[in-house]
């Protein structure tokens, strides 16, 4: 049976619509992860730090697609709840031709600065060369990164999940099966590892361009469409949230691993590595909800029906609070085996990274809560309270973290800093949504 966006949402309605987005944003945390199992265990350390140590640029170039995909979807559902659905696939269509535009000339600009960035970071010599090596290929994928990511949210919004979760499978599938492919059989090195990425994300941006260019059955389809700057401008500002999220937790990533190279070397960006790896994947898990939630309140916002928007608030505290207390319980218990996949060959290594692991994983507790309250208020077409809780959370607490508590309590002070900051943030959350609920009768 399909479900509407119009539909009263039940708890097994709702995590239903939503589960699809959740894996879908799983599989695209799983690209950077099959990297870094193979690079580690195929090439070495210092290749896998190479990858760690470059990958918060790259993903910040792929950050429009978050924004034009959530910045948009919630512009574009608004317009179908108030039944304007020619206006609606106008805006579709202008999102997808501008965004893939912008993603030419991103990865035109980014192949010739990655160098100076990477030195600008703190890379040199052949870690250095093998930031810019792994980059300068995965670069040239941009324009399908983007598509992908913002089409993430737009088969949501075109009633279509399960599409969007199967083209994001076939992509990862695609990275796993090139990952093993060109690096174990092939022996081609970081090289293989940076081409099955780009490769699997261009699949995953060209294979959504030719559903939606043809005649099909979701709300959505490419077509005619006329330039709309006050639209732009509008899902800018909605997206301005994702947007700032991805590149708030680019730069403190970066900060990070300036700050672990001062107190524990190599090793510490290494453990670092690991622990975006698996907060990826679990992270992935609260995104995708967010993601899936979006459009549902976006319409209901648009319709005026208040009851729903209440019913879906509630529902989400309620699950995203359960989801929390389980993935703090299971990271806790896996620390160790999730560690073991891709340091296993260095005693100390592992031990500083389950270490990093079973105090960074209480920051779960909080990030659920941050993640979605940033995408229900960009769902309500109120970017400025969305971009103000990404922007607090993301760079502004977390820079003060990292920067401070290491002087007081040394390495374990960065391991901290993302729960100090998760829950300095989740009081920010908590006290916008109570202060907006006059406002948008939820």
């Amino acid at each position: 049976m399909t479900i509407q966006l119009s539909d009263h949402f039940s708890y097994k309605k709702l995590l239903r619509f939503t589960f699809p987005s959740i894996i879908m944003m799983i599989f695209t945390s799983i690209y950077g992860v099959v990297d870094g199992v193979f690079v580690s265990n195929f090439v070495g350390k210092t290749p896998f730090a190479a990858v760690n140590f470059i990958m918060p640029f790259l993903m910040i170039l792929g950050a429009v697609g978050f924004m034009f995909g959530t910045g948009g979807s919630a512009l574009i559902a608004k317009t179908m709840g108030e039944n304007k659905l020619q206006k609606a696939n106008e805006l579709f269509s202008l999102f997808v031709y501008v965004s893939f535009i912008l993603g030419i000339v991103i990865a035109g600009f980014s192949f010739f600065l990655i160098r100076p960035i990477a030195q600008l970071m703190g890379a040199e010599g052949i870690l250095l060369d093998q930031c810019v090596l792994y980059g300068r290929i995965v670069i040239l994928a941009v324009p399908g990164f983007i598509l992908q990511m913002e089409f993430q949210s737009f088969f949501i919004t075109a009633e279509k999940p399960n599409l969007g979760l199967y083209v994001t499978v076939i992509s990862g599938v695609a990275n796993m099966v090139l990952d093993a492919l060109f690096m174990a059989v092939f022996h081609w090195g970081l090289a293989g590892a940076a081409a099955a990425t780009a490769l699997s994300q261009t699949l995953g941006g060209v294979i959504p361009l030719f559903y939606f260019s043809r005649k099909n059955t979701s709300l959505l389809r490419l077509g005619k469409t006329k330039f709309d700057g006050k639209a732009l401008w509008k899902a800018c500002i909605n997206g301005s949230s994702e947007l700032m999220s991805n590149v708030s937790m680019s730069l403190v990533s970066m900060l990070y691993n300036i700050q672990l190279i001062k107190y524990a070397g190599e090793n510490g960006v290494a453990a670092y590595g690991v622990l975006m790896y698996v907060n990826m994947i679990f992270l992935a898990i609260f995104i995708g909800y967010s993601i899936g939630t979006a459009p549902i309140i976006s319409y209901h916002y648009g319709a005026q029906n208040h009851s729903e928007l209440k019913s879906l608030l509630k529902k989400s505290f309620r699950i995203l609070i359960l989801a929390s207390l389980s993935m703090l319980a299971l990271s806790e218990l896996l620390a160790r085996p999730l560690s073991q996949i891709f340091v296993s060959y260095d005693a100390d290594l592992l031990d500083l990274t389950v270490r990093g692991f079973t105090i960074y994983s209480f920051s779960f507790l909080f990030a659920g809560i941050n993640i979605f309250a940033s995408s229900f208020f960009t769902a309500l077409n109120n970017g400025l309270i969305s971009a103000l809780i990404s922007f607090l959370r993301t760079l502004v607490f977390q820079v003060a973290s990292v920067l401070l508590l290491p002087l007081i309590l040394g390495i374990d002070g960065i391991w901290i800093s993302i729960v100090a900051a998760e829950l300095i943030a989740c009081g920010v959350s908590l006290a916008f949504i109570l202060k907006k609920r006059a406002v948008y009768h939820y």
